[in-house]
């Protein structure tokens, strides 16, 4: 399985960004997939992840009613609409495949895709 996020850059605060997240190989392997960052001296935190089994998505509280998580079936891609961006929100932002993506939280990850950089800053 290989990932790729891509679509980082520079954004002002309130401001909005659309990350996708390529996925390819088998299939079965990436059915479920979240989004993770770190900001710089700080430790990788878990944001959102969605199953393609069932639909079923999960947001951390930081990101929760501002970040929304979305996936595209026929373009094998995971995308993460982020919106009244924070400055705190300023990290490299990773995708990953993990199981499972449950409505209570994110299990273990697997497959890691390189990561994009996200700056919020005016």
């Amino acid at each position: 399985v290989q990932l790729q996020a891509y679509g980082g850059g520079l954004v002002q605060p309130g401001g909005f960004l659309r990350l996708p997240c390529a996925a390819s190989g088998s299939s079965e392997d990436y059915s479920d997939i979240g989004w993770f960052r770190q900001a710089p001296d700080k430790e990788r935190q878990e944001i959102s992840c969605i199953s393609s089994r069932d639909g079923t998505t999960y947001y951390t509280d930081p990101v929760k009613g501002r970040f929304t998580i979305s996936l595209d079936d026929a373009k094998n891609t995971v995308y993460l609409q982020m919106d009244s961006l924070k400055p705190e929100d300023t990290a490299i932002y990773y995708c990953a495949t993990l199981w499972p993506c449950g409505a209570n939280g994110m299990g273990s990850t697997y497959h890691w895709g390189k990561g994009t950089l996200v700056t919020v800053s005016s």
